[in-house]
């Protein structure tokens, strides 16, 4: 990732800060889930922009860019997505999975469990079919009219379709995620682009937005820089407590007789640093 920021004014809406802020718009947040799930929502509760939901004490956290509500209970994950990673469909099944836990205390019937869709925005085809939508929900194989009726939905959205596949103005709104200007907004027929770039320019020439902004930017350089040093000390340090831990976990899998490459994927370590442990373990 570049430690150089853009300029606040730079900013698209495929930028996560500026989608953020401007789906935290109530009305705009609504609206935007019309026109991609075409439905009527009378309304959507305040947007919980960035949320974070960390659940399992070995789990990994999540960040939701945005994580809203609508009238009949239906909860949404809006997520913005630019980098074409071949983990994106398990990414989308581990945030369900995180957001069912979040919604439903223990010992509660699973009839509290509500409707939801993970909808991904994306700037690339990750299906490579050319479509600007496509959506997932669990049906039979054997029989496809049949629905399993779980009410999850997964949905991934392509800025780069070329298909005649959804109508003008979603067509439109996507190809306005990347290119975020006044003069485009201004040539659009979606009227729905011309009250969004309103909250953009309204983002962009806040003086509190934009400390807002590079402090978030500040933060998570250190965060990554932090990381990075860790992962140095844990290869220098193996007695330190996390290495320690790692260290176990790693021989506990390795003396059942797993593959190294499997115990790399299972604790989600770097391989060469579980060689190295066990190439120890075995000169003792």
């Amino acid at each position: 990732m570049n430690d150089v920021p853009k300029n606040i004014k730079d900013l698209n809406l495929e930028d996560d800060f500026l989608f953020a802020k401007v789906m935290s718009d109530n009305e705009i947040c609504r609206r935007v889930l019309e026109q991609i799930l075409n439905i009527s929502i009378k309304k959507v509760e305040s947007p919980i922009t960035q949320k974070t939901i960390d659940l399992l004490l070995d789990g990994k956290g999540i960040r939701l860019d945005v994580y809203v509500n609508d009238d009949n209970d239906t909860v949404y994950n809006v997520e913005m997505q630019r980098t074409k990673r071949k983990d994106l469909p398990k990414r989308a099944r581990y945030y369900q999975g995180n957001i069912d836990l979040d919604l439903i205390s223990a010992g509660r019937p699973y009839e509290d469990l509500r409707k939801t869709y993970v909808i991904f925005i994306c700037t690339f085809d990750f299906f490579n079919q050319g479509r600007y939508v496509y959506t997932f929900e669990n049906i039979c194989k054997e029989d496809n009219k049949i629905i399993l009726g779980d009410e999850t939905i997964k949905m991934f959205l392509n800025t780069k379709g070329i298909l005649d596949d959804v109508n003008s103005d979603i067509k439109e709104f996507l190809q306005y995620i990347e290119t975020t200007t006044a003069e485009f907004a201004a040539s659009a027929n979606n009227r729905l682009i011309k009250d969004i770039q309103k909250k953009v320019e309204a983002v962009k020439d806040s003086k509190e937005m934009e400390v807002e902004y590079m402090t978030l930017f500040q933060r998570d350089r250190e965060n990554r820089e932090l990381g990075r040093e860790e992962g140095r000390e844990e290869g220098r340090e193996e007695g330190r407590e996390e290495g320690y831990e790692s260290s176990t976990k790693i021989l506990k899998l390795y003396n059942k007789g797993i593959d190294k490459k499997e115990i790399s994927s299972e604790l989600n370590l770097d391989l060469a640093l579980v060689e190295k442990i066990i190439r120890n373990y075995e000169s003792i």
